[in-house]
């Protein structure tokens, strides 16, 4: 774990939230597509291999608010959240108070350092399509003639190419971040409230913003995000 000033991650932190940051990386374009590389998800699950879920949840929840404002369409460059999301979540999840949640000082570092691990994201994944380019040119002939074993070669390069950059992602940030978290964790002197506060308005205008646009460009979103409101509200009343 992590000590203040100091970077003490073991090999059997680093290792499983290294392996994590990849296979959640590998979600987002690769394979299967099946949404767990959502910051909400992904962070949780950092925060779960480190030993604290809720952690993980709660820095999981506000980086979806930013999520909300990018689409991955295409080619399109975009930031990559799944190996970010580990990463945030892990960190946030490294400094908790007794109730679980992640301390002030942590957790406001732990979005900027999803912000910053998913731009950096981003921009490898511009490199893996090109990388993926270089390869596949030589056998565009194969590709035309319809080469089954050119195809399936391709796509396991790809896929593991794109494994190995969301672990290398991972891996870098969280070299990177758990040092400076822990000095910020030690000289933190903004109050708690007023911390949290800061980063729920940040995240919830960007959020806000980016629903507010889809209000007006796609059909329907207002009258799905009714429904879904009260959904979440009467599961909320549930449950307390």
């Amino acid at each position: 774990m992590l000590e203040a000033g100091v970077l003490s991650w073991s090999i059997g932190d680093l290792l499983p939230l290294v392996l994590l940051a990849g296979v959640v990386g590998l979600d987002v374009v690769s394979f299967p597509q099946a949404m767990f590389s959502r910051p909400i998800v992904g962070a949780t699950l950092g925060g779960a291999f480190v030993g604290e879920p809720l952690a993980g949840l709660t820095c999981g929840a506000a980086l979806e608010c930013l999520a909300l404002e990018s689409l991955p369409v295409g080619a399109s460059r975009y930031p990559e959240w799944g190996s970010a999301s580990v990463v945030a979540g892990a960190v946030a999840a490294s400094h908790v108070t007794p109730t679980g949640l992640p301390a002030v000082g942590p957790f406001a570092m732990s979005v900027v350092v999803g912000i910053l691990a998913s731009w950096l994201g981003g921009i490898s994944m511009v490199k893996h399509r090109q990388l993926i380019a270089r390869v596949a040119r030589p056998r565009l002939g194969q590709l035309a003639a319809g080469s089954r074993s050119t195809v399936i070669g391709l796509q396991v390069f790809g896929m593991t190419a794109d494994l190995l950059r969301g672990a290398l992602v991972g891996l870098v940030m969280l070299l990177v971040a758990a040092p400076v978290v822990a000095v910020v964790d030690a000289r933190w002197s903004v109050r708690d409230d007023l911390s949290r506060a800061i980063v729920v308005t940040c995240v919830a205008a960007v959020a806000a913003a980016s629903v507010w646009k889809d209000f007006h460009a796609i059909s329907g979103t207002r009258r799905l995000f009714l429904i879904s409101l009260a959904i979440g509200t009467v599961v909320v009343i549930l449950g307390a």
